[in-house]
C-alpha cells in the first residue's frame, strides 16, 4: 500500500497518533522499560548457547536499525519533534533515504525495537510490544500523513504513488540522492542519544538474564562485560556532547 488512507478510515488513528506524537519521548521509553524489565527474560529453547545465537541476532538488528538511520539523517534530516510537539513540515523532503520508503527513521526504529525484544525473548513482551509499538507508530504515521496530505495536497499524492510507506524500494535511491553529500557529523550529532539508548537498553538486559535474575539455562557471564559496554558508551556520549559544546563538532547544514 503506498498512498495514505482515506481521512474517514484513519479519524481514530489521527488522534492516537497525534497524542502519541506529543507524548511519545515520555510513553515509549516508560513502556519499554516497564516490558522488558518487569517480565523475565527467557532463554531459547531453554539453552544457554541457543540464546546466545538469539542476542547476536538481536544486537545485530539494533545495529542495523541504527546504521539505516545514520545513513537516512546523513542525507536528509527531518526534524522529528515537529513544532510545540506537533506534527508539522516546512517542505516536503523526498530527497535521500526519503525517495525509497516514506517512513525511513520509523522502519530504523522498528529494526531496534525488534532487536531488543529477540534479546529479552518474553513471549508476552512481544505481544505488548507489537501492541503497543504497532498501534503507537500506526497513529503517528495516520497523523503525520493527514498533515501531509492537507498541507500539500497533489504533490504528496504523487510522493505517496511513487515511494512505498515502509518496504525501502532500493532502485530509488540513486536518483533520490543524486548530488547529495552525506554528512556523518549531522548523523553524529542528531542520533548519537538514540544509539546510546538503546546499547544500554541491550546491555541492561544481559545484567538481568546474568545477575539481576540468574536463570542456570542462560549462558554464564559476568557482569563485568556488560558494565564495561555502558561505561564505554557513556564516555563516547560525554565525548560528542563535549565536542558539540566546544563546537569542534559541527554539522555542515
Amino acid at each position: 500500500m503506498t498512498a495514505p488512507a482515506s481521512p474517514a478510515s484513519t479519524g481514530f488513528l489521527v488522534r492516537i497518533g497525534n497524542w502519541f506524537f506529543t507524548y511519545r519521548n515520555y510513553a515509549f521509553p516508560l513502556v519499554l522499560a516497564l516490558v522488558l524489565v518487569g517480565l523475565d527474560p527467557v532463554p531459547l529453547a531453554g539453552d544457554g548457547a541457543a540464546d546466545r545465537w538469539l542476542d547476536t541476532a538481536g544486537v545485530a538488528l539494533c545495529v542495523l536499525g541504527s546504521a539505516f538511520r545514520f545513513w537516512v539523517i546523513g542525507l536528509a534530516y527531518i526534524k522529528r519533534g515537529g513544532l510545540n510537539k506537533r506534527v508539522y513540515a516546512e517542505a516536503l523532503v523526498t530527497s535521500g533515504m526519503f525517495g525509497v520508503c516514506r517512513n525511513p527513521l520509523y522502519l530504523g526504529n522498528a529494526l531496534v525495537l525488534i532487536g531488543l525484544f529477540l534479546i529479552h525473548n518474553n513471549p508476552l513482551a512481544y505481544a505488548i510490544g507489537a501492541a503497543f509499538f504497532g498501534l503507537a507508530y500506526a497513529g503517528i504515521i495516520a497523523a503525520e500523513e493527514r498533515y501531509l496530505a492537507d498541507k500539500f495536497g497533489a504533490e504528496y499524492a504523487r510522493y505517496c504513488a511513487a515511494v512505498p510507506r515502509f518496504l525501502p524500494r532500493f532502485s530509488r535511491y540513486a536518483a533520490a540522492a543524486a548530488d547529495m553529500d552525506f554528512d556523518w557529523r549531522r548523523a553524529v550529532l542528531k542520533d548519537h542519544g538514540s544509539v546510546y539508548a538503546w546499547i544500554v537498553a541491550a546491555a541492561a538486559l544481559e545484567l538481568l538474564e546474568h545477575v539481576g535474575r540468574p536463570d542456570p539455562a542462560f549462558a554464564p557471564g559476568g557482569w563485568w562485560r556488560e558494565i564495561a559496554v555502558i561505561g564505554s558508551a557513556t564516555i563516547v556520549l560525554v565525548a560528542i556532547r563535549l565536542l558539540k559544546k566546544s563546537g569542534l563538532l559541527v554539522a555542515r547544514s
